[in-house]
């Protein structure tokens, strides 16, 4: 897998540590880390090499998801009872459900449109209103 700008900057950063070029306190700066990160990434790094400096967690799925079968239930409930409400009122509803938030959801489903597909009012400015003193807000 590639690497991220911020992970490259520290490899390069940890190899000119590990060749003596750069100081531990000149790296800690660099990386905007402290001297005992600097030590414990370069621990990692001279272990396992520059590819122990990645992110662990990259393209495994987050802990917190939510099933798939509880996501579908909750559309299905959306679609059946409140396909008419907006986001923050579908949330409120879902929570009687205890399913989930929801409010992506429906989103990607097409259900209610984003806020940039929602259609603009025409909206006058007010006219200005004078304070007792004559200033003008």
């Amino acid at each position: 897998m590639t690497m991220s700008e911020r992970e490259l900057n520290r490899v390069e950063v940890l190899a000119q540590v590990d060749d003596g070029r750069l100081s531990v306190d000149n790296a800690a700066n660099m990386l905007n880390l402290t001297r005992r990160q600097i030590f414990r990434l370069l621990k990692v790094y001279r272990q396992d090499g520059a590819s122990a400096i990645r992110h662990k967690a990259r393209g495994k799925p987050p802990n917190n998801r939510i099933h798939h079968a509880r996501r579908d239930y909750a559309l299905s409930v959306i679609k059946e009872s409140y396909a008419d409400f907006g986001p923050p009122l579908v949330a409120e509803m879902l929570a009687k459900h205890q399913t989930g938030t929801g409010k992506g959801w429906t989103a990607t489903e097409g259900q209610t449109p984003q806020r940039k597909e929602r259609l603009q009012k025409d909206r006058t400015p007010s006219a200005r209103t004078s304070l007792k003193d004559g200033s003008v807000l």
